[in-house]
């Protein structure tokens, strides 16, 4: 995978054109990767505006991505704006590796050339690719896919895939040394899952909900569960049960279960606590059960959840 072509459209995030660059476009022959053969193609090969500011000059027409190892396909600031039939007919002529990165999953979708295969985006795309196509199977929590077509998550997803097509390519020798350069790790841990915005939900309206959720939330470090809420709120644990699934649109469990893998979340992102105090903190018992619940709530152990979004101290 030696000449590596970019589909350069207008409205392209000069991001994605950048990560292509810094992965193969830099002469790194002295550590043993590439060399690499980098060209941009555009409609016309015409200088072509990209987001959010500047113009990028082609080096090639759509031809020159013909006899590539591996054409990029950049995101588009607006992944649904039409794609022109030249470069559609480009992608599907093409016969070598095609990947797209982050919202460029929509110009493969535009091209007919993800149906019965799995791909990905920006994860607040997700729904809107499963719309644009609706043959594809749509991974939700990966940072990329890896089949036929491969696709990455939003933003920085791309260089995830793009070293992955390096170490796939070449080798996990080169991929780890090239991933030294960028300053980053070779593989990152866990899917996208864990950087989604999950703000907490609205405070019930109905006023012996809220009352009830107000006190629990100071007290899911000790062992209140749903059988003390409902008492709080003087009903029956029935009653209770459909009464705060009305107000939340949550089941009292599962609502207390977010709330703390949520405070170990904000435990694990602005204190040096030790796992098993957060455990402790959180109301979740033990380090075990904190692992299993991020788990299964954000793909990622504490330690690499800490790793990945701990705030320093001022």
């Amino acid at each position: 995978m030696r000449t590596v072509g970019v589909l350069v459209l207008p409205g392209s995030r000069m991001f994605d054109v950048s990560v292509v660059g810094e992965v193969w476009g830099v002469d790194r022959g002295d550590a043993g990767i590439g060399p690499f053969e980098l060209r941009l193609c555009a409609p016309g090969r015409a200088a072509t505006p990209v987001e959010p500011v500047g113009v990028i000059p082609a080096t090639h027409g759509l031809s020159g991505l013909r006899d590539c190892d591996l054409v990029v396909v950049p995101g588009r600031v607006d992944p649904l704006a039409p794609v022109p039939e030249a470069a559609v007919r480009a992608l599907r002529s093409f016969s070598g590796v095609v990947a797209a990165l982050c919202s460029g999953a929509f110009t493969l979708a535009a091209a007919g050339m993800l149906d019965g295969r799995e791909a990905t985006t920006h994860w607040r795309l997700l729904d809107a690719l499963e719309t644009a196509a609706p043959r594809a199977r749509v991974v939700r929590d990966v940072l990329f896919t890896d089949g036929e077509v491969p696709t990455s998550a939003g933003v920085v997803g791309g260089l995830d895939l793009c070293l992955h097509l390096v170490r796939r390519a070449h080798g996990a020798d080169v991929a780890a040394a090239l991933a030294r350069r960028l300053v980053m790790p070779p593989i990152r841990e866990g899917g996208q899952r864990q950087y989604v915005d999950a703000p907490l939900p609205p405070r019930p309206d109905r006023a012996g909900i809220a009352a009830t959720v107000d006190w629990a939330v100071t007290r899911l470090a000790s062992a209140v569960g749903v059988a003390d809420m409902a008492a709080h709120a003087a009903m029956s644990e029935r009653t209770f049960h459909r009464a705060f699934l009305a107000a939340t649109g949550d089941t009292p469990g599962r609502w207390l279960q977010a709330q703390r893998v949520r405070l170990a979340q904000r435990l694990l992102e602005t204190t040096d606590l030790p796992v098993h105090r957060v455990a402790e903190r959180a109301g979740l018992g033990t380090p075990a059960n904190l692992r299993r619940r991020l788990r299964a709530e954000l793909g990622v152990t504490p330690d690499a959840y800490r790793r990945t979004f701990r705030v320093p101290a001022a």
